[in-house]
Formats: C-alpha cells, sequence, structure tokens
C-alpha cells in the first residue's frame, strides 16, 4: 500500500495542464487564470480625495477659506487651489493643483456665504495618490491563480474583459454494482439507491469540472467494460466507484489492465478509502474509488480535488484550522492514515461527529472538517489541539 503523500505526489506529476480559452469576464468565476495579468493603468489613474469635505493647502489650516469650486466624483477640477482657498470635494474625485490635503466635512463650518472653517485640531492628508494601490504594467493577478469576486473586481480595473483561463475537464462518472437503483426508484429486497455519482458529480462541479454522469452499471464485466471504455473516449478523466476491491465482483482493475490502462497504484494506507485504483490511457486518466460513499467523498476531497485542480493549473492547498479535541479518538488499526469527521466550533474547538464507518455518509452532513489519525498513532487525547482539514 502506498502512504497518501506518494500517492498524491504520483498523481500530481501524472497532471497535464488542460487547454487555454478566452472567457468573458463575467463567465470567470471559479476559473483559473492561464496568464498572469497586468495593470493597463496606474490605479488610482490620479490623485484622489478618499473623503468628502473641502481640498486645501495645510498651511492655510488655521484660516478662513473662500470656496472657489465643487468637484463632483467624474469631473476634472477646474481651477487651481491658492493661498486661503479651498474646493469642496467627493470621495474618488480627482484632487485639485495646489491642493495637499482634504479636511472631512464634519470637520468643518460655514463662515460665510462661500467661506468655510476648519474646526478639527489636526487632519491626515486624505488623499490617494495615483499609482499608489498598484503602477501601470504592473502584475495584479499570477498564472494559476483561482478567480473569485475580489479577482473579477481587479480584472474589470485594468480592462482585462476575456482573460485567459485553462479548459474545465470532463469527468466521466461511473457507479457499479447490481444491488444500486436511481434516487427515484423504491429500493426492493436487498438494493440501495445509486447516491454515489450524485455525490462525486457534485464534488466535481464544484472543484469546476463538467460532469458526464454515466449512472449505475451493473457488476457484469462485459457492460463495465463498456462503461468505462465509452466513458474514456468522451472525457479527460473517469472516476467509477464500486468494483474496486478483492470482491469476487470487483472487476475494475482487471478491467482497466484488460483496456490498456497503466494501473500506477490500487491500493493506498488511508481509512476509509483503502481500494483506491488510478490509472492512465493515451492521456485519459481514470479514478477508481471504493464503493462505500464515505470513503468515495473522503478520496475524492484528499486526492481527486488536487488532481482535478491541476489539471486546470492551479495549485491547489487545503484549509487548516487548529482546534481542540473535546473527545479522546482511539483506534486499534494503526497501519493506514485515518480521516475522522469533526464539526469545529467558534471557540476553537473540534467535536467528534457519530460516524459508524466508510457507509455512513450522512454523519458528514454534520461535519466541517476532517482530523487526519497518522500511521501508527493509536490514540489523540482529549484537549489535544489539532489541525482540521475544512471541507
Amino acid at each position: 500500500m502506498l502512504v497518501l503523500d506518494h500517492a498524491l505526489k504520483i498523481v500530481l506529476d501524472s497532471a497535464r495542464m488542460m487547454g487555454v480559452v478566452d472567457v468573458e469576464l463575467a463567465a470567470s468565476a471559479d476559473r483559473i487564470l492561464a496568464a498572469d495579468v497586468r495593470s493597463d493603468i496606474d490605479m488610482p489613474p490620479f490623485d484622489k480625495s478618499t473623503r468628502d469635505g473641502c481640498a486645501c493647502r495645510r498651511a492655510d489650516l488655521a484660516n478662513e477659506l473662500t470656496v472657489v469650486e465643487t468637484i463632483p466624483a467624474g469631473q476634472i477640477p477646474h481651477k487651481s487651489i491658492a493661498v486661503n482657498q479651498c474646493a469642496k470635494i467627493m470621495t474618488g474625485s480627482m484632487m485639485p493643483t495646489g491642493a495637499d490635503c482634504v479636511i472631512m466635512v464634519e470637520l468643518t463650518e460655514s463662515s460665510g456665504a462661500g467661506k468655510v472653517l476648519f474646526t478639527g485640531n489636526r487632519t491626515d492628508d486624505n488623499i490617494c495618490l495615483r499609482g499608489e494601490d498598484l503602477k501601470g504594467g504592473r502584475i495584479v493577478l499570477n498564472k494559476g491563480d483561482k478567480i473569485g469576486p475580489q479577482q473579477i473586481a481587479v480584472l474589470a480595473a485594468v480592462g482585462c474583459v476575456r482573460p485567459p483561463v485553462f479548459r474545465r475537464p470532463k469527468v466521466g462518472v461511473i457507479a457499479t454494482g447490481s444491488e444500486l437503483v436511481r434516487p427515484d426508484e423504491k429500493p426492493q429486497g436487498s438494493q440501495i439507491r445509486d447516491s454515489n455519482s450524485w455525490q462525486i458529480s457534485a464534488q466535481v462541479e464544484r472543484v469546476g469540472g463538467i460532469v458526464n454522469n454515466y449512472g449505475v452499471v451493473p457488476d457484469d464485466k462485459e457492460k463495465t467494460r463498456t462503461a468505462i471504455c465509452k466513458a474514456a473516449a468522451e472525457n479527460d478523466v473517469v472516476i467509477v466507484c464500486g468494483g474496486v476491491s478483492v470482491g469476487e465482483y470487483d472487476y475494475v482493475p482487471q478491467i482497466l489492465k484488460q483496456s490498456n490502462f497503466e494501473l500506477l497504484f490500487e491500493k493506498i494506507a488511508v481509512k476509509p478509502g483503502k481500494p483506491t485504483v488510478f490509472g492512465i490511457r493515451n492521456g485519459t486518466y481514470c479514478f477508481g474509488l471504493p464503493g462505500n460513499p464515505a470513503s468515495a467523498f473522503v478520496i475524492f476531497e484528499i486526492l481527486v480535488k488536487p488532481f482535478l485542480y491541476k489539471l486546470m493549473g492551479h495549485d491547489y492547498k487545503p484549509l487548516y484550522v487548529n482546534a481542540e479535541l473535546t473527545s479522546h479518538i482511539r483506534r486499534k488499526d494503526t497501519q493506514r492514515l485515518e480521516w475522522i469527521p469533526v464539526l469545529t466550533e467558534n471557540d476553537g474547538t473540534a467535536n467528534l461527529i457519530e460516524y459508524h464507518g466508510s457507509a455512513h455518509i450522512s454523519a458528514f452532513c454534520g461535519a466541517n472538517g476532517l482530523v487526519a489519525v497518522d500511521i501508527g498513532v493509536a490514540e489523540i487525547e482529549k484537549g489535544t489541539v489539532v489541525p482540521v482539514r475544512l471541507l
């Protein structure tokens, strides 16, 4: 069995970048930049006021000031500020020549028609200088950055209305198992509803992949082979849930080998998720995930998600917080890295979720993070501060 770090390195080292496309700014959210973006202008492009008030000379603050004009946002000042003069100015407006500070409107009072007095003791400059935030030509966003609302604001501000982004990978999702029926069917006898293909599809979409859900394939070798080959021909990545362990009907590793996939590993030292398979054929990737939903969920989070992001040029780093355990963790089997669902609280603690094993996916609805128990570790005491990988 491979340890997780080794398996993750194999997966990430195998990833090739997807192609590049230009997209409309409005459609760029959650995409990954395929090139650095530079500002085409200074930001701000002129000295601007950061307050509503009066632009004047600092040397004249003790004197009565004559208002020579009003400068709304978007208007170029028409007059320069001379001795004992000021201009009423709005937040974001261009500073007039001659003024070196802005006194807030709250610190002024009228002393007559067109006359103003400063009523404070001191004032900041309240000016944002040209190029103070960004200089024209400077890189503002980097290749590999994920585009969120703040990045969209920057793209708009520098005129990048069709940012270059990496293509989204097409991901085919297959659930295997003769016991599985569709969610809209009532299970009979030993049947259960398929949840894996829906869960994995949602996880793929959240990462940014394009999902093709092929639904359920029964435990039939030829039907499984046909489904995998079809998905491989139509997608960049195939994810098969179930059929990867050592049971009599676990055909997936054998089928992948017979279909000319090179399997780079078939087991990893992770709980839940030991029977995880990864292979490549002619630039198409295939993950075989365990059929138990909690196992499939965890392996996607720790292995498949970083891989899909790598295909799109993004170096995914999971977010961790430190939290104090409110309960003991004890286990007998210490041969695998085990992931345990927890709920972190605002007081910095982490509560263990009632969890019955790899089929208990509903436990993860009450969790917002995972705690890893390392290989060789049998217990972690209550009160221990541990890193929690946020979901």
